[in-house]
């Protein structure tokens, strides 16, 4: 049976100009979405936004106002937002030796992070009338170490931590938002390093298999969950080790509250 449950849902995709965004937008048009397209690259992303028969609109999500905006055209044209999908990133492409740029790293936090905490922010309003669900782009980096690029492992690390704290918060608004987290994806955010990539035969995601991934969260009912997405596994959510939880003097263990903590009771 055809699956219809995005038919006439209205999405709004960062980053949506190019590789996973892009390819996310024409699979939930194709079931029956309406997708406002939103990038930086206005050339690419009216390209996408006519495939789709959707919107396009200047988007740099480092700006509030820029998210602002997009959530509010989505709502005045389409009536409603449903899904958000936080997906704007970019690599770093330093560390923090002699080629650390200060200017650059603000920037880079500015995409990969506040784009982030700007996009909930806007669209909570709208999400919480819909019942709908943001799922944000973050990485294996947020979950394992990646040497080649420590800052971007460090934001990206951050959006897994927000997404594990936010969810229990919006549980009572019916808000699901969960994190997608592929490894090296075919897609310009490698161009820094595909040369080593390349010479250690490490697989590369085809941008079809991310958005595979992107799909089974956008359909399942978890929330709080981040979906690990590497070669020749079927993804699923990354189960953390919990957290030592308290213990009083005399060593009994307290309950931990899990709307308080997402992280849960002792292991």
């Amino acid at each position: 049976m055809e699956d219809r449950r995005f038919d006439g849902k209205v999405a709004l995709i960062t980053g949506a100009a190019n590789g996973i965004g892009a390819g996310a937008a024409r699979r939930l048009a194709g079931l029956g979405a309406r997708v406002v397209v939103a990038d930086i690259d206005g050339d690419r992303g009216k390209v996408i936004a006519d495939e789709v028969d959707g919107l396009f609109t200047h988007c740099d999500v480092r700006d509030p106002e820029h998210s602002k905006a997009a959530v509010a055209l989505a709502v005045e044209r389409y009536g409603s937002l449903d899904l958000i999908a936080l997906n704007a990133g970019i690599s770093t492409g330093f560390g923090l030796g002699d080629d650390f740029d200060p200017e650059r790293y603000r920037s880079v936090m500015g995409i990969n992070l506040d784009g982030v905490v700007y996009g909930v922010h806007a669209a909570l309003p709208a999400l919480r009338e819909s019942r709908g669900q943001i799922i944000a782009t973050a990485s294996m980096a947020g979950i394992t170490p990646t040497p080649l690029d420590p800052i971007y492992g460090a934001n990206k690390t951050a959006v897994v931590g927000l997404v594990r704290s936010l969810a229990p918060s919006l549980v009572r608004d019916h808000v699901r938002v969960n994190a997608l987290c592929p490894s090296f994806a075919d897609t310009a955010i490698i161009t820094p390093f595909r040369a080593q990539l390349d010479a250690t035969n490490l697989p590369i995601l085809e941008v079809s298999d991310v958005v595979d991934a992107f799909m089974a969260i956008a359909q399942s009912d978890g929330t709080g969950d981040c979906w690990f997405v590497v070669p020749g596994r079927e993804s699923q959510p990354f189960t953390f080790r919990n957290a030592p939880g308290p213990r009083t003097a005399t060593g009994d263990r307290l309950p931990v509250d899990p709307g308080a903590f997402a992280t849960g009771q002792e292991a």
